[in-house]
């Protein structure tokens, strides 16, 4: 049985304050996503996922036509509210993501940033989205990897701890723990083999490193702003050539083109 809440807003997850390095990963996340859907007047983009409706509305702003897809009522009531006050805001429909109520080749562009990893079917998910893509269209994800550097060294630093010196597991969630909202624990290769089935990839890249570690945290936090920034977008650098311990993959792919059947044999 699929058992959903159709009223969940995500104020238990959006943080009321931020870090530096949150901060810049996810205005760098958001800007890379968007960039990569090439947002331009003309343009049709469809926003899977869209939630409160904050990237449909930039992309709306960048001249593109633009459709909000979200199940919740909660959130897609607000998005529609914060439409209500503006001339020409995007056009929400209430969908899942596995089952997109759009006509085949639909749009230039699908994004998902931030949610594949909620969706209890996500293949399924991709594969709808390369659907309503045209052929030379592009479909756009952007996921937590908890496969991440950050990942991997809090998981080693608590394993020191817990095996080595007796001590008792951290209070809260950990570092690399899933959340209890996720149903997927993406992380480079399965995140590949799940959208290569639907996609030819063209860009796989990573967003940020070593997000979310205490340490790293604090001490970015007390460094200059023009040092800190210096340190983030040099980490970020090679989070992009190394994406597989990056904190956020972006993956940029196009629909595969449906097999051709083989040509008939000549009747003699």
């Amino acid at each position: 049985m699929r058992v959903v809440d159709l009223d969940r807003d995500m104020s238990d997850v959006i943080p009321t304050g931020t870090t530096r390095d949150s901060a810049f990963l996810f205005e760098r996340m958001t800007a890379a996503t968007l960039a990569a859907a090439a947002p331009a007047p003309g343009r049709s983009i469809l926003d899977v996922a869209s939630g409160f409706g904050q990237d449909a509305f930039a992309l709306r702003r960048a001249g593109a036509r633009v459709v909000g897809a979200e199940p919740s009522l909660r959130m897609t009531g607000w998005a529609r509210l914060q439409s209500a006050e503006q001339k020409d805001a995007p056009h929400w429909v209430r969908a899942w993501s596995d089952a997109l109520p759009f006509a085949d080749a639909s749009f230039d562009a699908v994004v998902c940033k931030g949610a594949l990893d909620h969706f209890d079917r996500p293949e399924l998910a991709i594969s709808e989205m390369a659907r309503v893509t045209r052929p030379d269209g592009r479909v756009v994800l952007a996921v937590a990897n908890f496969g991440s550097l950050a990942c991997r060294v809090a998981r080693a630093v608590d394993d020191a701890r817990e095996r080595g010196l007796g001590l008792p597991p951290r209070r809260g969630r950990r570092h690399y723990d899933v959340p209890a909202d996720h149903f997927t624990r993406f992380e480079l290769g399965l995140l590949r083999a799940q959208a290569e089935r639907t996609l030819e990839l063209e860009r796989v890249e990573g967003i940020s490193l070593a997000w979310g570690l205490p340490a790293w945290t604090r001490s970015v936090g007390r460094l200059p702003a023009g040092v800190a920034q210096a340190v983030l977008e040099g980490l970020d650098g090679l989070a992009r050539r190394v994406p597989s311990l990056a904190d956020v993959i972006l993956l940029v792919g196009r629909p595969r083109r449906p097999a051709r059947p083989p040509l008939a044999e000549p009747s003699s």
